[in-house]
C-alpha cells in the first residue's frame, strides 16, 4: 500500500459511538504507516484491547508538531486533545464525549492548514451530543466551513459509481426549498465539477436533478425547474461547464450509477442521499468540497444501537481512508 510523506488523520468521533472500534479495526488490518489518529489515547486503547487491536498506542502531545512523528506500521499513534472515564457508557448521549470530538476535529483543521497533515478522515458525531456540549454545529461540514473561513462548500457523497452533490445540506425540509435559487445552483454546479476533478475526472458530466416529481412536467407539478434551476443549467453550460438537466428526480440517480453521468446535483438532503444508501453504507464515502483542506467521512452515524457489540463494519472508513490518499496524491501532483 503506498503511503504519503504526510500523514492522515483519523479524528476520532464521539467516543460512545462506533467510531473508536471502526477506527480500531481498521487499522488492524491496514499496512499503512501514515496513519495517526486525533482524540484520546486512553480511548483508543481501551478500543484495542476490546476490538482486538494490533497496535500499540503511541500518546503524542496535543501541542507537539508531528514533523518528529514516528512512522512504524505496529505503532498507532494518538494526538491527545482531552481524556474520557474509562467508564464512559456507549450508546449514550454524553456531552464529555461531545466536546472532545469537536475538539478533535478542531485540531486536525488546524493541523491541515498548518501543512503538518495531507488529509482530515472523520469518525461519526453524534449531533445531539455536539448540542449537549454546546457546540453550536450541527455536523462536520459546517464546522469545517467555519474554521477554514470557507464561503462556498458543498457535501459530497461517493458509493461505488454514483457521486452525488447537495444543494443544501443540513435544514428542514422547508427551509431547503427556500435554498432552491439561481445562486444556490451556480455554485453547487461550480463544486461539483471542482469535486470531480479532485478524483481524478478530467471532464466531469454533471446531471442536475429537478426538485419536484416527474422535473415539475412542464410547469404541472411546480414552475422551480422552469424559473430557476433550467436557467442555472443554461447558463453554467454557456460557461463551460459539461452540465444537463433539470431531470426527474426519480430517474437520474440510475442514469448516473449506469454511467451516464460523473455526478448528480441534488436539491436537497435527503433526495440525494436516500439514492447513495440504498444499496448499503459499507461503500460510503463524504467528501466536503471546496475547502482548502481534504476532508473525507463514513458515509454513516455514530451508530449507538451496536456501540461497544464489537460488530460495526469498517468498510466505510476504508473507502474514507482510500479516497483521502488518492485526492491528496493527485493534489500532490498537480502541485
Amino acid at each position: 500500500m503506498p503511503t504519503l510523506s504526510k500523514p492522515i488523520a483519523i479524528t476520532m468521533g464521539d467516543a460512545a459511538g462506533i467510531g473508536p472500534e471502526i477506527i480500531t479495526r481498521y487499522l488492524s488490518a491496514a499496512g499503512a504507516d501514515d496513519l495517526v489518529v486525533i482524540g484520546d489515547p486512553g480511548t483508543m486503547a481501551r478500543a484495542g484491547a476490546a476490538f482486538g487491536g494490533t497496535r500499540e498506542i503511541l500518546p503524542w502531545p496535543g501541542e507537539q508538531s508531528l514533523n518528529t512523528l514516528p512512522r512504524r506500521p505496529s505503532i498507532l499513534p494518538v494526538v491527545e486533545v482531552g481524556r474520557l472515564p474509562p467508564d464512559l457508557a456507549p450508546g449514550r448521549i454524553d456531552a464529555r464525549a461531545g466536546q472532545l470530538a469537536y475538539d478533535a476535529v478542531i485540531r486536525a483543521i488546524d493541523l491541515a492548514l498548518a501543512g503538518e497533515i495531507a488529509a482530515i478522515v472523520t469518525a461519526p458525531l453524534h449531533k445531539e451530543a455536539l448540542r449537549t456540549a454546546g457546540v453550536p454545529f450541527p455536523g462536520h461540514t459546517e464546522i469545517l466551513a467555519e474554521r477554514t473561513g470557507t464561503r462556498d462548500f458543498g457535501m459530497m457523497l461517493v458509493e461505488g459509481g454514483l457521486r452525488v452533490i447537495l444543494v443544501s445540506i443540513h435544514l428542514s425540509l422547508r427551509a431547503a426549498l427556500d435554498r432552491v435559487t439561481p445562486q444556490a445552483q451556480a455554485r453547487t454546479i461550480r463544486l461539483a465539477d471542482q469535486g470531480c476533478r479532485a478524483l481524478g475526472i478530467a471532464r466531469p458530466r454533471i446531471a442536475v436533478a429537478g426538485l419536484n416529481p416527474h422535473a415539475g412536467e412542464g410547469g404541472l407539478f411546480g414552475r422551480e425547474e422552469i424559473e430557476i434551476i433550467a436557467p442555472a443549467v443554461a447558463e453554467a453550460r454557456a460557461a463551460g461547464f459539461d452540465v444537463s438537466g433539470p431531470y426527474p428526480p426519480d430517474t437520474v440517480f440510475m442514469r448516473a450509477r449506469r454511467g451516464e453521468f460523473d455526478i448528480v446535483v441534488a436539491q436537497y438532503h435527503d433526495q440525494g442521499l436516500i439514492p447513495v444508501k440504498l444499496n448499503g453504507i459499507e461503500k460510503g464515502v463524504n467528501i466536503t468540497v471546496g475547502l482548502p483542506i481534504i476532508r473525507t467521512s463514513v458515509d454513516h452515524g455514530t451508530a449507538f444501537d451496536i456501540a461497544g457489540r464489537g460488530i460495526a463494519d469498517p468498510s466505510s472508513l476504508a473507502e474514507a481512508v482510500a479516497v483521502a490518499r488518492a485526492m491528496a496524491a493527485a493534489r500532490k501532483g498537480s502541485a
